[in-house]
């Protein structure tokens, strides 16, 4: 998980679609071996890391961006 240092808000990582995604939407995530989270988008697999994170997420809470760290 993710914390963020703006608010110190906790984010699991739920993934949002943009509304001009024009894929199947098929999502899932699950825990592996070390407790790291796997994503899986349309048969596409990617474990979100810190640099993901400030380079792509928002914070749902405060909206701000580039500010995540490890929890």
């Amino acid at each position: 998980m993710f914390r963020c240092k703006n608010c110190q808000s906790t984010d699991k990582f739920e993934l949002m679609f943009s509304k001009d995604y024009e894929g199947a939407r098929n999502y899932s995530q699950k825990y592996v071996i070390g407790k790291r989270l796997e994503i899986s988008v349309d048969g596409y697999s990617f474990t979100p890391s810190v640099e993901f994170m400030n380079e792509h997420a928002v914070c749902k809470f405060c909206g701000q961006t580039y500010i995540w760290e490890y929890e």
